[in-house]
């Protein structure tokens, strides 16, 4: 039994932050979860999906996130808990619902879980969306450690139900994948059941803006909760003039920075658990006697714009006080805070000298790096069948000679940017754009433009965000061949179930909705191709590239991480006696042109070599090898 289900209040388990979430939830009672796959949010989902059964809990992998939000509300309306989790770019997603659903109001407790990734490590923005949380007017919490992030679900649900308003959950990378030891509490013992009852509308001028008042109304009792809140604390000397004022992972930092230059006892630590809206008589119960602060939070400027409109506010009770922090230059407003930069800040302000590495040995280290350790850049696994696809994009443009380009999307085809992908991915913003965009660039005939443009996506993707502007295309004729890369499911994320997939989050059975018939029912021209059918699919990638109007080439072939699972792979080689090495195709065509992880260099014998711990077999090297070299083993020459 995992300690998801452990029914052992008081236990101390080890928990990843994102199943300290999940763990929340199952104490509150949750009855509903929905979600879209996305690092760093996609195990809390998971979790709850593996203990679903045990518990009564619904789970799904919704199409997208608005879609996730407004299943999730359903339940809510219908007097059910409800959960639902993304990563940062899907509260863009969902904020349409989400600017209204707070408006209307709910009834069992809704709460909102958005990881932000805080240095895009995983994602194509840097976005910190605690800001929806201020332009929504809706309860904000931020968990400082896993503790933290399983006891605040749970009070979250609480605090969603005495509302009657969503509440937003959020979360950083850091501390979602970060593991730490987590007290259980209790389980729930009983369940609800679902009725409907009431009326949530927002339509008319009067109705909406009495519904505006109300909410400002929830929102101020929502600060009275958060005066009294546990996950509010001060740490430091009684009467301290320089007090941190921190939340999130930046409590963490704090604690580490304040150690580390021996200011315990001269600096305090102010946590702010409920950032939005702050709990205004606690904070100014707890700065009368400072002089100066220092704001650590994670990205945007949040708690120290709000921090300093409260200092304002409160000027005659306070008196001056010189606020330190992303303003004043000390602390950045992008990337990731670590206790590194809150030492240094706090450091520079109060004139130390921070403890550090010696520079000859950063130095020295820095040198072995570079000597020892080969640079890596983000590629495709060996036996990608994007690679293959993105071969054929790139023969297929070179063909036709008009210097057309790609706009790409979200996913693993995003990694086609660079060289694994032969740079031929020229865009790359939100899921959905590459069409959406792609839209725009085939109605620019009259303006003497002639460039192809192929806009590709996932097959993820293509549910999530595509379908709309393929619809666009066909209503308005616009000139762009879409080209969907379908290995079977959210590859990037894990292998999550989509619509075309045929699973649901327990891995039984569902319906497959095919992309091809969405293309034919729009009326859309299409072709299924398998990528590893290398000359074909660039033979048939030309011939679309010269016709006009929408059409959709389908490059069909399942990931090797799904397929491995399933069947044993071929194995190939080089035949060394054949291989030409440096003299072949602009030198190494297979390791260093077609650029598979699973060929590598043979030093010694200075051609090429198959690596057999990494080649899936896919054999489209083999297909391409000018000089034959390639061979599957057991295959006549």
């Amino acid at each position: 039994m995992g300690a998801l289900e452990l029914d052992q209040p008081g236990k101390t388990v080890l928990m990843m932050g994102n199943e300290a979430v999940a763990r929340g939830a199952i104490e509150a009672g949750v009855d509903f979860c929905a979600s879209y796959p996305g690092t760093p949010a996609t195990e809390i989902l998971e979790s709850l999906a593996r203990v679903a059964e045990r518990f009564g809990i619904y789970a799904e992998w919704s199409t997208n996130e608005i879609v996730s939000l407004e299943t999730a509300a359903a339940a809510s309306l219908a007097g059910l808990r409800a959960l639902v989790s993304m990563k940062q770019p899907g509260v863009n997603v969902c904020s349409d619902f989400l600017m209204t659903v707070n408006i209307t109001g709910i009834n069992g407790g809704l709460v909102l879980v958005v990881a932000d990734d805080p240095r895009a490590m995983s994602s194509i923005n840097e976005q910190d969306s605690r800001n929806y949380a201020r332009y929504a007017d809706l309860p904000l919490l931020e968990p400082a450690d896993c503790q933290e992030a399983k006891d605040m679900t749970r009070w979250a649900f609480e605090l969603s139900e005495k509302l009657r308003l969503p509440c937003i959950l959020r979360t950083v990378t850091r501390l979602s994948h970060s593991r730490r030891n987590v007290k259980l509490g209790d389980l729930p013992t009983k369940k609800r059941t679902a009725k409907f009852e009431g009326v949530y509308i927002s339509r008319d001028q009067d109705l909406a803006v009495a519904q505006h008042a109300a909410l400002h109304q929830k929102l101020e009792q929502a600060r009275e909760e958060f005066e009294a809140s546990q996950f509010n604390f001060y740490v430091g000397p009684r009467k301290a003039r320089f007090v941190i004022v921190t939340c999130g992972s930046g409590w963490v930092y704090s604690r580490e920075a304040v150690a580390a230059l021996r200011l315990k006892g001269k600096v305090g630590i102010l946590k702010i658990g409920t950032t939005w809206p702050l709990p205004e008589r606690f904070i100014v119960d707890h700065l009368k006697n400072v002089t100066e602060i220092l704001i650590v939070e994670d990205v945007d400027p949040f708690l120290e714009q709000n921090i300093k409109i409260l200092l304002a506010e409160q000027a005659k009770t306070l008196g001056p006080i010189e606020v330190y922090g992303a303003k004043s230059g000390h602390l950045p407003a992008y990337g990731e805070m670590n206790q590194d930069k809150v030492t240094q800040a706090l450091a520079s302000i109060k004139g130390l000298k921070p403890r550090v590495r010696d520079e000859k040995y950063v130095e020295k280290a820095k040198e072995l790096a570079l000597a020892y350790i080969p640079p890596r850049m983000p590629t495709f696994c060996p036996g990608c069948p994007h690679r293959a696809s993105m071969w054929a994009i790139k023969s297929a443009l070179k063909l036709d000679g008009r210097d057309g380009f790609v706009a790409g999307d979200i996913g693993c085809s995003s990694i086609g940017t660079g060289l694994t992908g032969y740079f031929q991915v020229k865009t790359i913003h939100c899921m959905g754009a590459g069409i959406g965009l792609a839209n725009g660039f085939g109605k620019l005939d009259r303006f003497a433009f002639n460039q192809p443009v192929i806009a590709v996506c996932g097959d993820s993707t293509f549910y999530h965000a595509a379908i709309p502007a393929l619809i666009n295309a066909r209503v308005h004729n616009s000139n762009v061949l879409m080209v969907v890369l379908d290995n079977g499911g959210t590859a990037m994320t894990g292998f999550q179930p989509h619509p075309g997939s045929g699973l649901d989050a327990f891995g039984q059975p569902a319906p497959t909705v095919e992309i091809e018939n969405i293309c034919g029912g729009i009326g859309v021209e299409f072709k299924v191709r398998d990528p590893f059918e290398i000359s074909q699919a660039i033979e048939d990638l030309y011939d679309m590239l010269q016709d006009s109007g929408p059409r959709v080439m389908i490059f069909r072939r399942r990931c090797f991480l799904i397929e491995a699972k399933e069947k044993l792979q071929k194995k190939y080689y080089v035949d060394q006696s054949k291989c030409i090495g440096d003299d072949c195709g602009c030198a190494r065509f297979c390791s260093r042109v077609f650029n598979c992880p699973g060929i590598i260099w043979d030093q010694e014998a200075q051609k090429a070599k198959i690596d057999e711990v990494v080649c899936t077999g896919c054999g489209v090297c083999a297909t391409l090898c000018p000089e034959g070299a390639i061979l599957v083993r057991g295959a006549a020459p």
